[in-house]
């Protein structure tokens, strides 16, 4: 068994971004509308908007302002929809630096304080390694600046996937929907 505290848990090849992935400081776009992430078109989502990073193109900012529909106590994010920020975050991170379709394999969340409502969550994610087809990726989000206190760490294994995943498990029509926005990613078989 490999060491918890080892990451990447395997031996890994250095994650290059792809040669069409967004440049230093570009704002990165949803990725699909009905995302309760980052999509436009759920009232209560996250709308979790993302940058590559202005100094370093293989990390991504993403952040998000908890509101009360994202409260799990009176008055503080729920821990839950904090793993799926983390989530949306570091799936924005492989998608767009590695332009590929990927799914979420494993995520670990670590909440070291509370993220009150009202505050804003920074994620700063990176891009730790690839092994085959699976990707490693990491975060650290911080309260209400990019250098504030770390709130909640993670870290995720992503895997990669071909567009038949989404056609054989999601809604078919609106899958090819997107692929005609996304005709420029790799899709590996």
């Amino acid at each position: 068994m490999s060491n918890p505290d080892t990451w990447p848990p395997v031996a890994v090849e250095p994650a290059v971004p792809h040669a069409d992935a967004p440049a230093a400081g570009s704002k990165l776009g949803a990725h699909y509308g009905g995302c309760f992430g980052c999509g436009d078109e759920v009232e209560s989502g996250l709308h979790l908007h993302s940058a590559v990073d202005s100094d370093d193109p293989e990390v991504v900012v993403s952040q998000f302002t908890v509101t009360s529909a994202h409260q799990g106590a009176p008055g503080l994010a729920h821990g839950g929809l904090l793993a799926c920020a983390f989530d949306e975050a570091l799936g924005s991170t492989v998608g767009n630096l590695l332009r590929r379709p990927a799914v979420t394999g494993k995520l670990e969340t670590d909440f070291r304080r509370p993220v009150p409502v009202g505050s804003t969550l920074y994620i700063v994610a990176r891009l730790d390694g690839i092994a085959g087809r699976k990707i490693y990726v990491s975060a650290d989000g911080r309260l209400d600046a990019e250098d504030g206190p770390v709130a909640v760490e993670a870290r995720a294994l992503f895997v990669s996937v071909g567009v038949e995943h989404f056609l054989t498990h999601g809604d078919v029509e609106q899958v090819r929907d997107l692929g005609v926005q996304r005709s420029d990613w790799d899709i590996n078989p």
